[in-house]
């Protein structure tokens, strides 16, 4: 189990940013800043008095998302921004996870639990946030993701 920090001793990322209701958390595309959404999840994810097992698929679906982002999005292109809001929705916590590329054909990706792609890897972050979210659609050609879990 990984390292997660306490609501006593969280701090709060450099670029994250309260407008109205909605959080938003804004990274370069770098590797290194993977590590700033654990810590924007553990600050807004009280906010929302989210239950353990939903902290944990929106932690795992939000790191995913930025992941796929800043490498297949922006092409790990530290120029370009991912953007992420997180928002109550009436019962759920909506999480938009935005960036700079062209998208993709989200309707037209294999099956990581198929035979053949077993022992592919990677190819499983979308897979996930589609199995530990409660809804998630793509905007924009795909640069767009919302995911939504119920509260």
């Amino acid at each position: 189990m990984g390292n997660f920090f306490t609501r006593d001793n969280m701090s709060k990322p450099p670029s994250s940013k309260s407008f109205g209701g909605r959080l938003v958390l804004s990274l370069e595309s770098k590797p290194s800043n993977i590590a700033q959404v654990q810590s924007f999840v553990q600050e807004v994810m009280p906010r929302f008095n989210v239950n353990e097992d939903t902290f944990g698929n929106i932690l795992v679906s939000l790191t995913e998302a930025v992941n796929n982002a800043m490498i297949h999005g922006n092409r790990n292109n530290a120029d370009k921004r991912v953007n992420v809001s997180v928002e109550r929705e009436s019962g759920s916590v909506a999480v938009r996870v935005s960036d700079e590329g062209k998208g993709f054909d989200y309707n037209n990706l294999p099956d990581p639990t198929a035979p053949e792609n077993i022992t592919c890897c990677g190819g499983r972050g979308v897979f996930l946030m589609r199995e530990l979210s409660d809804d998630i659609h793509y905007l924009n050609n795909g640069s767009t993701v919302e995911m939504r879990f119920r509260i």
